[in-house]
């Protein structure tokens, strides 16, 4: 897996670009970025995921936070959903809630799906959403 990075400081949009024009020119698939913990409240930081989405034209764009951050989560998923709409969220930390934390609003306010939901810290610990499952879990 080839990194594609600027000096630290640069401009993040530059950086998804060059990404995104060493993956055509490499006749690849997929690319991965990751905006780094934006600050839904940070005007600048917003307008720099904007610009991102602008000059990258992504196909899938997912939220991703912890699903035990309660109601700041649900701010932040629909703050993030109105500046670049979400096609899907990823939950992490949903072993920590036997009630699913702030998914089902999550999902409520961006109107998108939970795609996959983080159950511990190792790679199979992420699975996919089963919404049967969710409900179990909830009222069991």
């Amino acid at each position: 897996v080839k990194l594609i990075k600027h000096q630290e400081g640069g401009d993040p949009a530059a950086v998804v670009y060059d990404a995104v024009q060493y993956a055509k020119a490499h006749d690849s698939d997929v690319v991965l970025s990751d905006t780094a913990g934006r600050m839904h409240t940070n005007v600048n930081l917003m307008a720099q995921l904007q610009k991102i989405c602008r000059v990258s034209a992504p196909d899938l764009v997912l939220f991703v936070d912890e699903a035990v951050a309660g109601n700041d989560a649900v701010e932040r998923a629909e703050q993030f959903n109105e500046a670049v709409p979400v096609d899907g969220s990823i939950l992490t930390k949903t072993d920590a809630d036997s009630k699913g934390g702030a998914a089902i609003s999550i999902a409520y306010v961006t109107g998108k799906p939970i795609v996959f939901l983080g159950m511990g810290q190792d790679y199979e610990d992420l699975i996919k959403f089963d919404p049967h499952w969710f409900v179990d879990q909830i009222f069991s």
